[in-house]
Parts: C-alpha cells; structure tokens; sequence
C-alpha cells in the first residue's frame, strides 16, 4: 500500500509513524507554508496542493484526489478535521479507484444528519435523548412539541456538528424566534436548513465511546470523558471515564457497539454521549465518523494502535482484535496544548516557535507537528501537540501531568499551558464535579470569560 495522507500538523505525523512501521509508504499532502513542516518531513514523501489557505489546499478535494493519484498511491488517510467526515470526498476517493481509510460515504452522511443518526441510535437501542421525531417540520407545532419535550432544550442543526449549529432556549416566548435564527444559520453555514428539538441536560458531563468495525466484527474499546471543553471544543479529555457508575458504562459501552453493527461500521469511530451526574442517565449525542483528536488516551489503556487498526481494516477488510483482546490498564490524561492567549480571550497566538522543550520519561507521550522554528500560521487550527500521561489511577496520572506540563517549555507564542494548570489543580477536577460548561462558569479560572 501507498498511503496519501490528506491533513497536516500533528495528527499527519501521527498517521505517518504507524504506516512507517506497518512498512507502508506515505505521501504528505501539504499547503505552500507545510512544505518545511515537521509533519512534511516525516513522510516519505510530500506534494504541494496548494496555497495557504485551508479552502485552496486542504479542502480542495480535486486536488487532493488528483495529486493522490498522480503520485501513485493506493489509499487515502482523511485525518481529523477538514474533509475527514466528508462524504462527496469519500465518494470521490472511492470513484477514483482509491482506498478510503474510514467508513464508507454512505455511513458518513447518516451520521453526519444528526436527526438521521439519532434514529438510527434509538433502533440500535442506544439511550436518547427527549426530542422532537427526527427533523422538525416547518409546518409543525413547534410550541407544542417543546413542551412535550420540556425546557430548556436546544434547536440543534440536523447537519451541524463539532460544537456548531446548536442554539439554547430557555422559556417558550424565546422558541419559534430561536428555530427560524436556527434554521437561517444552518442554511448559510452547512447548506441544509433542517433543524430538531432535543431536551437540555444543565450541567451535563460529555463521556464517549471508541468503537472499531470492520463491516462483519464490531467492538468498543472503552470510554472518555471530555467534559472539560470551551464553547464546545474540548480541552482536556481522559479515560476511562471517572466516577461512571457500572451500569451506565456496560449501558453506553454495549449500545455503542450496536450502533455500529447497525450501520454496518468499517474503521474508527466515537459515539458521543451526555451523561447527567443528577439522575445517572446517559444520552447519544452523535457518532463522529473519524480517528478523534482524543484517540491516545484510548491506545495508552488498552495497548491499541487505533491507527495501525484503521489501515488494516483499510487493506484487508478485517481488524486484528476481537472484543476478547480488549483489556484496560490504568489512567490516561490529554491536554491539548494550543497557541492561544488566555489572558486575551484565547485569542490564537502565531508566530515563529523560538524554543520547544518537551517532557520525557516513563507514561508520557508527546504528540506534536511542531519543533523550533516552526512557524504557528493563522491559517489553520491553533493545536501545537497533545501531551498526554498514563499512570496506575486518576490520581496518579493527574499528579505526573501536572509534572509534565511544569516540564514543558515553548517559547515565540502564547499557549494554553497555564490553563491546563488551572483546570487539573481544581478540586471540581479531583471531585468529577465539573461539566461541559465548567470552564465558562469558573469565573475566577484563568481565561474563562
């Protein structure tokens, strides 16, 4: 196999490590400025698609196809992000005659319709949510599904996702205003005007599920929690899932699984949950369709390369493990690390890295596209790497990621570093007491408002 790998920075070099020792060839997609990137280096080879921004390179999928093909390769690596969960690229890269490493097209839109993979969760008996069935008629009683459903609820973008097309109603006089802005939104921003109701869970954790199917065998391996986020985009991820009581995690851990048998899973996958601490019920959310950013914290409890898992599916139609293999060691914590100010509103910080020292040692890992003298561009997302520590239990792994982040010097931009300091330092940390919206609520944590 030769892989093209359609994605930059961290997750690129990531992606790259396996393939090296699985002996696989990479080409390295990189924009004019990723040229002398770490993640371009890495590869074994790279090739050029296209100007710095994002929607002329990284997001220009006849380039990216044609460029796939003109350097002879037989599959593409989508990554996170970009057009990762993008099924006309995944038609696309199929039609070609290449390899798509992930699910196929079809599983990617009906996953990607957030009405649709509600359905499809609630026929494969994964616990839902209150909320209106599937997507909201225009000619419907909105008034009198709400209260059907209860305040507060959210009108939620059927084609929406990563924290966007979600909008909070409190009171019934707010509601059918909210809907039309809603649906005006997801018109503009995702193409598709279709909305659904679904009931609020106030201070709700976020705990998902990894999943791996190879179309025929389908298993999970574990859970994550990520409750810590800010306006919706995760921050501090770790698993297993603390203080999940016993039912609640056989519960989203064996639905999760359904799931994918359902929709017949090839590749790796995470399905989303809410979990209310209050009346010890969890929820689906979504199925990201996708390696996650978070996917480290999964390998270092169980062993799994998921990537390794995922090329394997890719050219031989068949994962290397079974439900059986599957065992759990320990804790495992990621920060991510960003270029961001967070005494200025995490406004994103580019610039020239003068210095970057990381942490080593025994349970630490360090995922990172950047080195001295990288350069941090405006273009894209402000990720600088992920640290993540595995250790015997939570409290362990909290005290050696406190160490590690101590450890960690980057200096030429700003980064969340301080943040990460704060956050596990908490004693709503220590106590699982936080929730989705912990960060925006602790008026007195560094950066929040």
């Amino acid at each position: 196999m030769k892989l093209f790998i359609a994605n930059r920075g961290e997750i690129a070099a990531r992606v790259t490590r396996t393939a090296r020792e699985m002996g696989i060839e990479t080409v390295l997609a990189v924009s004019e400025p990723d040229a002398e990137s770490l993640a371009a280096r890495s590869a074994d080879h790279f090739v050029v698609v296209g100007p710095a921004q994002a929607a002329a390179s990284y997001l220009n999928q006849d380039a990216l196809v044609a460029a796939a093909l003109e350097q002879g390769c037989d599959a593409v690596h989508p990554g996170y992000g970009f057009l990762s969960e993008n099924a006309d690229f995944a038609r696309k890269v199929s039609d070609a005659g290449l390899t798509w490493v992930g699910p196929s097209a079809d599983t990617i839109d009906m996953m990607g319709n957030k009405s649709l993979a509600r359905e499809a969760a609630a026929k494969a008996g994964v616990p839902v949510l209150r909320g209106s069935d599937g997507p909201l008629d225009p000619d419907a009683d909105a008034v009198d599904i709400a209260r059907g459903i209860g305040y507060p609820l959210v009108v939620k973008a059927s084609a929406g996702g990563g924290g966007r097309g979600i909008r909070f109603v409190h009171a019934e006089s707010e509601l059918l205003a909210t809907i039309e802005m809603a649906r005006g939104e997801a018109a503009a921003v995702f193409g598709d005007s279709t909305v659904y109701l679904e009931r609020f869970v106030e201070h709700a954790r976020h705990v998902e599920v990894q999943v791996l199917g190879d179309g025929k065998n389908f298993i999970h391996l574990g859970d994550r929690d990520c409750s810590m986020q800010r306006r919706s985009q995760k921050v501090l991820e770790e698993a297993p899932a603390p203080d999940l009581p016993d039912a609640v995690r056989q519960t989203i851990r064996e639905s999760s699984v359904a799931l994918a048998r359902e929709c017949r899973y090839s590749g790796a996958g995470t399905v989303e949950f809410l979990y209310d601490p209050a009346n010890h019920e969890a929820a689906f959310i979504e199925m990201n369709t996708r390696i996650q950013v978070e996917h480290p914290i999964t390998e270092e409890i169980t062993g799994v390369d998921l990537v390794r898992e995922q090329l394997l599916i890719a050219s031989t139609g068949s994962m290397s493990i079974s439900q059986d293999d599957v065992r759990f060691n320990g804790h495992a914590i990621e920060c991510r690390i960003n270029a961001e100010d967070p005494n200025h509103h995490f406004f994103p910080s580019p610039g020239v890295l003068r210095s970057v020292d990381w942490p080593s040692g025994e349970g630490i890992r360090v995922d990172t596209g950047v080195e001295a003298g990288s350069v941090v561009s405006p273009y894209y997302d402000s990720l600088l790497a992920k640290l993540i520590v595995h250790a015997s239990d939570r409290k362990a792994a909290t005290a050696a990621m406190l160490a590690a982040l101590n450890k960690t010097r980057i200096e030429g931009v700003k980064t969340t570093i301080p943040v990460h300091e704060a956050l596990l330092a908490r004693a709503e940390f220590a106590e699982v007491s936080h929730h989705s919206k912990f960060i925006e609520t602790a008026s007195d944590l560094l950066g929040a408002k």
